[in-house]
């Protein structure tokens, strides 16, 4: 079993900011996979299939994204798994807009959502799947992930949404490395 969780802020309010980057790459695994992610798992949605031949759970926490953690330690003690088992997909400020990289550990790097999974967990050995959102000019970063893409930056957007669904895919079958060698551009 492999757990993927895309962090991001649950409700209307949130749906298509920045911030929420990974339940886009969630939304779009279950629509490529025919997984229903509309069960409770603690305190996350979840929906279970296959992907690459393998079983996955794929996860949306339902605690905001500061608490992200909590959700995550949650799915990984009631599925049995390792740290191994688990990637985290979110944005990032420090990546242009539409990059992807795949990593096998690191910091947070401010990012308080993954910094939130690697304190509960008590862990940086954490794989994930970092999308780039870009850095804001002139506006608070607060402000800037938590609004919508804008309209030029969609195409962009959703063509990054579908290499990290073919990375997260390649991640199940052949592993972070083969995968972080193919994406990470």
């Amino acid at each position: 079993m492999k757990l993927i969780v895309g962090l991001g802020n649950p409700g209307l309010r949130y749906k298509d900011t920045r911030h929420n980057v990974g339940f886009r790459v969630i939304s779009q695994l279950a629509k490529r996979h025919q997984i229903k992610v509309n069960g409770s798992l603690g305190p996350a949605i979840y929906g279970q299939g296959h992907i690459s031949g393998q079983a996955v759970t794929l996860l949306q926490p339902t605690t905001y994204m500061n608490r992200s953690g909590a959700a995550v330690s949650y799915a990984m003690r009631h599925l049995q798994l390792t740290l191994t088992d688990i990637l985290i997909v979110y944005d990032d400020l420090d990546l242009p807009l539409g990059k992807i990289r795949l990593r096998a550990a690191g910091s947070a790097g401010g990012h308080k959502g993954i910094g939130s999974v690697i304190e509960t967990l008590e862990s940086q050995e954490i794989h994930r799947l970092r999308i780039g959102i870009g850095r804001p000019e002139a506006k608070e970063v607060v402000d800037y992930v938590l609004e919508p893409f804008a309209k030029d930056e969609l195409p962009v957007l959703e063509e990054a949404v579908e290499r990290a669904c073919d990375a997260i895919a390649l991640w199940i079958e052949a592993g972070l490395e083969l995968a972080a060698s193919r994406f990470n551009g």
